[in-house]
């Protein structure tokens, strides 16, 4: 459980580091080589974190310790999901393996949004969102002052 909630607790502190970053560097600002570099060894990093690492972690920690089996049946609470042989209505076994690969591939699929996610903030950096717009006339024609720019 630790060897799992640490590599969260990295790929977590990783991505913070990267949306912070993005949020103080400027758009027009030319990248070096050595920036250039360093962000890719980092992005690289990220991507064998949360990809390899973490899913790992998982699979280990509910193999060994939580000793999730393939001859475990999942039952949920209450027994919902019993198998119709056993008195209740569903007709196909669940094993804690199963679970255990769901819970797997929804860590991955987490992971894609977030790498989406971080990509579509990179990109958007330096955007203004809030823009003022100009006053408009009755007419919806803008309100600009003789002799300004804007």
């Amino acid at each position: 459980m630790v060897a799992f909630v640490l590599s969260c607790i990295v790929a977590f502190g990783i991505t913070g580091g990267i949306v912070a970053y993005s949020k103080r560097r400027p758009v027009d600002a030319p990248v070096t080589w050595g920036e250039a570099m360093l962000g890719s060894l980092v992005v690289f990093f990220l991507m064998f974190w949360v990809y390899g690492v973490v899913p790992h972690q998982w699979l280990v920690w509910a193999d060994n310790e939580l000793n999730w089996r393939v001859d475990k049946f999942f039952v949920g609470p209450g027994g919902i999901l019993k198998h119709s042989r056993d008195g209740g209505f569903m007709p196909l076994d669940i094993t804690y393996v199963v679970l255990r690969d769901i819970i797997a591939v929804l860590i991955y699929t987490v992971a894609l949004g977030a790498n989406i996610a971080l990509w579509s903030i990179w990109q958007k950096r330096g955007q203004d969102t809030g823009a003022a717009t100009p006053e408009r006339s009755v007419f919806g024609r803008p309100l600009i002052k003789e002799g300004s720019s804007s």
